[in-house]
């Protein structure tokens, strides 16, 4: 399983606006990508930072949807939010919802600083 975590933020007032387009628009658009798994959507009471995390059956489902439907719907949020979404990827390598042996912790370079931090 891959995750794709989108950071944006909401602009003043649209919160609402926000949550029915993703509600009404983004949801079922993503219920029709090969490989969507789930949505979970994460935002700071009274604040303007949004979490959305995609769960995908694997990395190419992912990077699939990134590149061609993703693009398609954020036109629909570009009103709402303040910049586009920033987004990382992440492997599954552990979850208490699926069978033990379903999640693999994925191999790591051998060079685990960060870029542009002191060492790097």
């Amino acid at each position: 399983m891959f995750a794709r975590v989108d950071s944006l933020q909401v602009k003043a007032n649209a919160g609402g606006d926000f949550a029915r387009v993703f509600e009404n628009e983004i949801i079922p658009a993503l219920r029709q990508q090969p490989g969507f798994q789930d949505e979970i959507v994460f935002a700071d009471p009274g604040g303007p930072e949004v979490i959305a995390i995609s769960l995908w059956s694997s990395r190419e489902d992912a990077e699939t949807y990134a590149r061609g439907p993703c693009i398609h719907l954020m036109t629909r949020l570009a009103k709402l939010i303040e910049r586009a979404p920033s987004p990382r990827s992440f492997q599954l390598a552990y979850s208490s919802l699926h069978p033990a042996g379903v999640a693999t912790f994925p191999s790591q370079s051998a060079i685990t600083t960060p870029i542009g931090s002191p060492g790097a």
